[in-house]
């Protein structure tokens, strides 16, 4: 194989054919080149190395086409020559080194040297030579597939911007599913917040309630045993006070959502209209009022005196947003809502807009309005229960409520109520003009509440009426002493710590069957009584002798007409 073969150029004397001898008897490939010409020829053809004494230098050195070759080599090829260079005294000069590198791969022997040095020499460039020519085929091969490297470069190129536009979409629904997860969560995040408060402020409310339930009952019991007449004045002062504490539980209560609420099926239209007076005297004269009521029935199931009071609360808000007079508009509309909207469950619902022309609330305020207590008024001027009682009576309600606000420009609540079918019912529980059956003596009544002050007015003010009354403190002895004894009416306190009043009167029925409830309170879950209980005479706290009275004569009353059926 010529490219495996070493060149041999010896132009003087026997050095060629010794050389020949030497790299023969190695088994490595030579040929003798006796003229410059063949040399040059050899080389072009294919050649390992080369090997030539110093005397060949000078004419090889000036061939043009020897360097023409040598720089004309690929980037795999560094060809190598030895050169058999005459042995000198001292040290070479500059200009015999560069002439001597001028063919670069050079290795220089100075004679005389053994046959093993030459023979090693010989086989380390042919080693050299062969390691190029591997570099060669190695280049080869990558340049046959260079082609199909660039295809698979094109394909996976396309691929890359595929994917990277295939992740850039995934980004942007990751970023969106994201902010969509933010909002949800403060959604839930204001949520809770409301119920945590919600049932901070039930539990105070009720408690409360029990206090004002005392005070407003010993007050009535003050003017009865009183002879004087200047105590009556102090008296009716006292509980005027005691009034004023109860609205505002009743606020707190319904903000809650803890309200005692009498819910019967309620046009809102006709409501609102046999309110027109009352708020715009509520709101003044500067204040021009106008109503805007949807043609079509808008029927509800509310407690009708709730939905005055949230109605009064909006009015009087935006009566205290336009000091130098503006306008209120009172609207109603039915829309059918989908799921999302409005933060309420999807169908038909009747809304109930309340909007002013004042003077706004501040962005940074708006999310914060429906908290109880939470009021921009000054000290003194409101007590931050206005909006909350709309809230939590819109909530309890099944419903919702919004609001909208741009400073300078108004603002807008509304209240959203489950839309029903039907017509206007009378209330639940129907009192009668206060009476004491003359049969007052002859009737047991069992009282059933764990808070001993009101317990204690309780039983003195029915037994002032003249009934034979029972008390128990709680659930368990109340069911025990039904058991030994059947009364004639059961009055019961829901919110006790051992079982609610439902879960007393549910127990009731099982042991001694029908029996007369009526159930005091200002707290109670409406749905969990009706769920145990069916449908008590509801009491609300706080009451007084009167309605005590004119409740216990109807249930009374109803039971014997029942009997005599």
């Amino acid at each position: 194989m010529t490219e495996m073969r070493v060149l041999i150029h010896a132009p003087r004397g026997r050095d060629g054919a010794v050389v020949e001898g030497v790299l023969t008897q190695q088994g490595i490939a030579c040929k003798v080149c006796e003229s410059h010409d063949d040399l040059i020829d050899c080389l072009l053809q294919g050649a390992a190395c080369v090997i030539l004494t110093e005397e060949a230098l000078p004419e090889l050195q000036s061939d043009q086409r020897l360097l023409g070759w040598l720089e004309a080599q690929p980037s795999w090829s560094d060809f190598p020559f030895v050169v058999l260079a005459t042995k000198r005294e001292g040290r070479r000069a500059d200009k015999d080194f560069r002439s001597l590198h001028s063919l670069g791969n050079l290795v220089l022997l100075e004679r005389p040297l053994n046959a093993e040095t030459l023979a090693s020499a010989a086989e380390s460039a042919v080693r050299a030579r062969r390691r190029q020519y591997a570099a060669r085929t190695h280049l080869e091969e990558l340049s046959n597939t260079r082609s199909e490297l660039e295809r698979l470069n094109g394909e996976l190129e396309d691929r890359i911007l595929r994917r990277t536009k295939e992740l850039a979409s995934a980004n942007d629904r990751l970023m969106k599913e994201i902010n969509e997860r933010e909002r949800a969560q403060a959604a839930l995040t204001q949520v809770q917040k409301m119920e945590a408060i919600g049932r901070l402020t039930g539990g105070i409310a009720h408690d409360f309630n029990n206090l004002l339930h005392v005070v407003n009952m010993n007050l009535e019991l003050v003017s009865i045993y009183a002879k004087e007449e200047k105590v009556k004045p102090v008296v009716e002062r006292a509980k005027s006070a005691a009034r004023r504490g109860s609205r505002l539980t009743n606020q707190l209560l319904s903000f809650a959502r803890s309200q005692s609420l009498l819910p019967k099926l309620t046009q809102v239209n006709q409501l609102l209209m046999g309110m027109k007076d009352l708020i715009e005297i509520s709101v003044g004269s500067a204040v021009e009022v106008e109503f805007d009521l949807c043609e079509e029935p808008a029927p509800v199931v509310v407690d009708p005196s709730q939905f005055e009071m949230a109605i009064l609360n909006l009015a009087v808000n935006s009566r205290d947003a336009m000091p130098e007079g503006g306008k209120m508009k009172v609207s109603t509309r039915t829309a059918t809502l989908e799921a999302g909207e409005r933060d309420v469950p999807p169908g038909d619902y009747v809304i109930v807009t309340v909007s002013d022309t004042g003077g706004g609330i501040p962005a940074q305020v708006l999310p914060k309005v429906f908290d109880p207590f939470f009021t921009t008024k000054p000290v003194g001027q409101g007590t931050g229960l206005g909006l909350s009682q709309v809230y939590g009576f819109a909530r309890q309600s099944a419903g919702g409520a919004t609001i909208r606000s741009d400073e300078g420009r108004g603002t807008t609540v509304e209240m959203l109520f489950p839309q029903v079918d039907g017509e206007p019912e009378t209330a639940l529980t129907t009192l009668q003009a206060p009476a004491v059956p003359t049969r007052a003596r002859d009737c047991h009544i069992l009282v059933v509440e764990d808070d001993p002050e009101v317990r204690r007015v309780i039983v003195e003010c029915l037994s002032i009426i003249g009934y034979k009354v029972t008390e128990a403190a709680n659930g368990t002895e109340g069911l025990a002493a039904l058991q030994a004894k059947k009364p004639d009416l059961m009055v019961v306190d829901y919110a006790m710590p051992d079982m609610t009043g439902a879960e007393v009167i549910s127990q009731a029925r099982v042991l001694v069957g029908n029996l007369p409830v009526i159930l005091a309170t200002g707290y109670a879950d409406m749905a969990a009584v009706e769920r145990l209980a069916g449908k008590p005479t509801i009491l609300r706290k706080p009451f007084d002798i009167a309605a005590l009275g004119d409740a216990v004569s109807a249930a009374l009353e109803s039971e014997r007409e029942k009997a005599t059926l």
